[in-house]
């Protein structure tokens, strides 16, 4: 019988769609689902809800939840992974708030740039533990990762468990897609694409929409035609505050439109947010400070849906789109399909560094997973990937050798922080982060107030 562990299943709503999912799945529908997280609160409304959905689907699976990680993990052959370490309160509101004191203004801080560093070494070392743990009690298993950030969690882990298998999954791919789909009208079912690149900065090479005859046309013309004339992009029904101009604009630059949204992009790069061009703010209606106020309103639904669940007999479970459901069931019957997942590079797109984590087509079936070479990257691409992978290169390189040198030269190399603070700026602002950080980050890094 197949066992998922979920680590961080105090994430309810994640866990359901991922569960949810798996269980619509005959060959999943009676596993053993294993449910941990450090929150003794949240993971009770996790496994409430967990077999509400067994029950409302009558489904054979078993729901069981444990505090003791390794208890969860033991004979897993799934190990789905969901956690935020530190978590909004305090950890997010520090990665905005000390670098602003700075003048450097972020939105979603937790990929790239300052923010995405300082997650990077709150995150990586637990990770590792989990690692250290699957290879005692399940080392076959096939970690499903799910944190950010994602290609420094992914880079991390293969230079230092490369035997653990592993797969970084986002959403991104196949979440823009059907967002152009919406811009141009195009049945989402009809479209057909080929991405590569690194997470958050992967790019369409091909995107295409099938016709009436079986052939298929190049859509681009349309995404570049309807970007010029200002009928696209749409507004978007997902977050209203923050359409694709960011997206689009760079598509009109660069050639290919990028697979992460707009408020991501716009901290990946040196052009969009400057403390002094408010009129560019204003242009790409970029939104500052953007993920701290999604947390808000997060954790006001959750606390409203929850009270629903409670008291709700049975709950509904739609199918989502992520992934990871679709490679448990590949991997188990044999079925195959295609996926995008995050994996490290072994040749897989040549141009980029050997061991980074890339992005790229996978096929999934009962030999496992099958990344696929992408190696035709137009070069402005690669050059743009390379500025991303630098900051994540030196975030490892500081992680593996334990030297704090490594986090100041990483932000020095990012490209929005850059752009924005001279060397002595950034300096200070990450001695000001790893005062203010504390026991969230490992030992060698922490730096004590001065008295």
């Amino acid at each position: 019988m197949t066992k998922i562990a979920f680590i961080g299943a105090g994430s309810t709503i994640f866990m359901k769609n991922i569960i949810g999912d798996a269980l619509h799945m005959p060959a999943l529908a009676d596993a053993t689902i294993a449910l941990m997280d450090i929150d003794a609160t949240r993971l009770a409304e996790s496994e409430l809800v967990a077999k509400k959905m067994v029950a409302s689907l009558k489904v054979g699976a078993k729901v069981e939840t444990t505090m003791n990680q390794r208890a969860a993990l033991n004979g897993a052959d799934f190990v789905v992974v969901a956690f935020q370490i530190g978590g909004y309160d305090p950890c997010t509101i520090t990665d905005f708030e000390v670098p602003k004191q700075f003048g450097l203004r972020q939105t979603i801080a937790d990929t790239l740039g300052i923010g995405g560093i300082m997650r990077g070494l709150r995150t990586v070392p637990h990770l590792w533990k989990i690692c250290e743990d699957m290879r005692a009690v399940c080392p076959n298993a096939l970690m499903l990762q799910y944190v950010n950030p994602m290609a420094i969690n992914t880079w991390a882990i293969a230079a230092r468990y490369p035997d653990i298998k592993q797969v970084g999954l986002c959403h991104s791919v196949q979440g823009t897609a059907a967002e152009l789909a919406r811009d141009l009208g195009v049945p989402v079912g009809d479209l057909r694409y080929r991405a590569g690149g690194i997470n958050h900065m992967a790019f369409y090479l091909n995107f295409e929409a099938r016709q009436a005859d079986g052939s298929y046309r190049d859509l681009y013309p349309d995404l570049k035609a309807g970007y010029a004339a200002g009928s696209i992009p749409k507004e978007s029904e997902w977050n209203p505050r923050c359409p694709n101009l960011v997206r689009y604009e760079m598509m009109k630059h660069l050639g290919y439109f990028v697979t992460e949204s707009s408020e991501h992009f716009a901290e990946y790069v040196p052009w969009f947010i400057k403390r002094d061009r408010a009129d560019l703010i204003e242009r790409f209606r970029i939104p500052l400070d953007e993920y701290p106020k999604r947390c808000v309103e997060q954790i006001a639904d959750w606390q409203a849906q929850a009270e629903r669940f409670k008291a709700a007999d049975t709950i509904e479970v739609k199918q989502s789109h992520e992934y990871a459901a679709t490679i448990m069931n590949s991997l188990v019957t044999g079925t195959p399909s295609v996926i995008y997942g995050n994996i490290a590079n072994h040749g897989y797109i040549p141009q980029l560094a050997a061991g980074s984590a890339v992005e790229v087509p996978v096929l999934v079936d009962g030999n496992g997973l099958q990344p696929t070479v992408v190696d035709d990257i137009p070069p402005q691409l690669l050059a743009l990937m390379r500025s991303n992978q630098n900051v994540q290169d030196m975030t490892v390189q500081a992680l593996l050798r334990e030297d704090r040198e490594h986090i100041y030269h990483a932000a020095m190399l990012d490209p929005h922080t850059g752009a924005e603070l001279d060397l002595d700026q950034i300096r200070a602002m990450v001695d000001a982060l790893l005062v203010a950080h504390g026991n969230w980050l490992p030992d060698w890094a922490q730096l004590r107030k001065a008295a």
